[in-house]
């Protein structure tokens, strides 16, 4: 079984540290949930935590304002040490400080920007004028964490599952590839695409926000 820390950074309830919570975790308004928020935007019963093969999901439980992670609307998502979880007005930090610097430290230590965001040896008490503090600059924190960690391949596939995933990601390279190759640079180094081939791309983006909405609806009839 997989334990859980969370933090709740902001909202009415923050303040409040939660760790070492056994899983399944729930969270919302009513009374019965592991974590009962004082919050009016947030469902009665809003989301669930649990541990599957070692990792920890987060499932939104057909909530009336929605769950996002990161920034991002999320219906089903892995979660990460260091996310941070939005439920109406409350901002949940997901792991302790051991765990996010833990998984901070296997990063790059700067940016493509030259950014320096995250020191080893700076304690989580610490500030600097010249490098972000990841415990008071939580949204260039998530920034960071995206756009330098690649999310895994789920374990444990059938053939057909590794099949139509391989065929889902090869049909997506194939057409930001077409896409690619359409773009054009001018003399400034601004790169741009034509009318129909950025409907294109705003295509795919449909289709993959589509997508997701059936996984994470998987008793859905749309």
């Amino acid at each position: 079984m997989v334990r859980v820390t969370l933090r709740i950074l902001d909202g009415a309830d923050r303040g409040r540290n939660f760790e070492n919570l056994d899983t399944p975790v729930t969270i919302g308004r009513e009374e019965g949930n592991v974590i009962q928020l004082n919050d009016e935007r947030v469902s009665r019963f809003h989301v669930k935590i649990q541990s599957d093969g070692g990792r920890l999901v987060l499932t939104d439980l057909e909530s009336t304002n929605g769950t996002r992670v990161n920034g991002e609307d999320v219906r089903l998502r892995v979660l990460k040490f260091g996310d941070l979880i939005q439920l109406g007005r409350t901002l949940v930090l997901v792991g302790s400080r051991e765990q996010i610097e833990a998984r901070l430290a296997k990063l790059p230590a700067q940016d493509s920007k030259g950014w320096f965001w995250f020191h080893p040896k700076q304690t989580s008490g610490e500030s600097s004028s010249e490098s972000g503090n990841p415990w008071t600059d939580t949204e260039n924190l998530q920034d960071y964490l995206f756009n330098h960690e690649t999310p895994e391949l789920p374990d444990d596939m059938t053939a057909t599952q590794a099949a139509q995933l391989a065929e889902l990601i090869d049909y997506l390279r194939l057409r930001l590839r077409g896409l690619t190759v359409a773009a054009k640079e001018d003399k400034s180094g601004r790169i741009t695409l034509g009318a129909v081939d950025w409907q294109k791309l705003l295509d795919v983006n449909s289709r993959l926000a589509e997508m997701v909405r059936r996984i994470g609806e998987p008793d859905s009839d749309q």
